[in-house]
């Protein structure tokens, strides 16, 4: 995986693939952060990126409700991160880019059982080519959604089928894009009278975008950053 600026994941992220999912299994847990459990409890990386009147209101929304979602990075020679597009017809984020993923419901026995869930449920996503390695940091939307990304590797060789009801494509995006901060752009939104400040991503015909692309920006935290 060399390329002209020296190895791995572009000059911005200097891993190997193999040594980008060893350092992610060392420094990700599935302890889930306190952040998810007690409404009370503002996730230190979200306190530290944004106005603390936004965050403080964000945490304000009720009803909380928790989700997970799978962060899927496929095993090739230069890995990808699999996203899908949500059906035009939904309700909420119709069109979106998302990962697959969905409300935590009571039978699963954890975050990341809910997301290898969804992901069968969305996208037809066997669970025999997946391996979770861990959760990111807690996210929190204003509509009162607080999310657990899980991070999974995922081998190639597994046949995907949408939902239509809820997906309408799926497309892959070279992690190394991804990983590397100057495709990190900064965009505002205006929220009951107050500035969000978002992340967004594109790529070709796709904006990755709001929590997708801050789900994103926390795995080159996580697993990128020295």
């Amino acid at each position: 995986m060399a390329n002209s600026c020296g190895m791995g994941l572009g000059c911005d992220c200097l891993l190997t693939a193999s040594e980008f999912f060893k350092r992610a299994q060392e420094r990700l847990t599935f302890n889930v952060p306190a952040g998810f459990s007690d409404p009370h409890v503002i996730p230190p990386h979200v306190a530290r990126d944004a106005d603390p009147a936004v965050v403080a209101a964000i945490a304000a929304v009720r009803p909380i409700r928790l989700a997970a979602v799978l962060v899927p990075i496929i095993e090739r020679d230069e890995p990808t991160v699999l996203f899908t597009q949500r059906a035009a017809h939904l309700a909420d984020h119709a069109g979106q880019i998302s990962f697959p993923g969905g409300k935590i419901d009571a039978g699963d026995k954890s975050p990341a059982a809910a997301a290898l869930r969804e992901a069968e449920e969305e996208i037809a996503l066997a669970r025999r080519f997946v391996e979770p390695l861990g959760y990111l940091d807690i996210h929190m939307t204003p509509f009162g959604h607080r999310i657990v990304p899980v991070l999974a590797r995922v081998r190639p060789g597994f046949a995907l089928r949408f939902n239509k009801s809820e997906v309408h494509d799926a497309f892959e995006v070279p992690l190394a894009f991804l990983m590397a901060p100057k495709n990190h752009k900064r965009e505002s939104r205006n929220w009951n009278g107050l500035t969000l400040s978002l992340y967004a991503m594109p790529f070709g015909e796709h904006n990755i975008w709001g929590a997708t692309a801050a789900i994103v920006r926390n795995l080159y935290e996580r697993v990128c950053r020295e």
